[in-house]
């Protein structure tokens, strides 16, 4: 009888459990969208390579550069480096990571980590001015684009393991000229 009686609750906990709303853990990802940008211009840097190179510093959340040029803030940081363009600002167009080992216009380079040093495409997470997080991909593109009011839409899809999908926007004005220029949203 005991055993019977030890049964039956067990089974009617379970179908109480079970009745119970499950409710789903919700990943919150990388964000989508950036509110800050730099662009980072080195010019022709590379004594093999006739191209400028330029890079793309993006924040997001609360976290930006302070007047030192050092993060400050909690928020995700995506960096692409070395883009490589004929032209001495970043023009409208479609952008690729590199698909051979020889830089051309219009791309940049593939992420990598070297021994612990993110280079190429990463993302910084950053919580409390320090970072926690390290995401490197392994190849992407982005687009460029005219809008009116003289914004520029950039769009971005990268790749990282297994080849899961990251992607973004941000819609900044054209400040492309000199040293870390930055971009202001409007």
């Amino acid at each position: 009888m005991k055993k019977a009686l030890y049964f039956v609750l067990v089974v009617l906990a379970m179908g109480v459990s079970s009745c119970k709303k499950n409710t789903p853990y919700v990943y919150r990802g990388f964000p989508k969208e950036y509110t800050s940008a730099w662009v980072e211009e080195y010019g022709q840097c590379y004594d093999s390579v006739p191209y400028n190179v330029f890079a793309l510093d993006l924040y997001s959340g609360e976290l930006a550069l302070d007047s030192t040029h050092h993060m400050k803030g909690t928020g995700y940081n995506l960096y692409i480096s070395d883009i490589f363009m004929e032209e001495t600002a970043l023009q409208v167009g479609t952008y690729h990571s590199l698909r051979t080992t020889e830089p051309e216009p219009y791309s940049f380079l593939k992420g990598k980590d070297y021994e612990g040093y993110p280079h190429g495409i990463y993302l910084l997470q950053v919580e409390n001015n320090n970072i926690s997080g390290i995401q490197v991909f392994d190849s992407g593109q982005f687009v460029l684009r005219d809008t009116t009011n003289g914004l520029i839409d950039l769009q971005f899809t990268l790749y990282y393991t297994n080849k899961s999908i990251y992607g973004g926007k941000a819609t900044y004005t054209t400040h492309f000229q000199g040293e870390l220029q930055p971009w202001s949203k409007k």
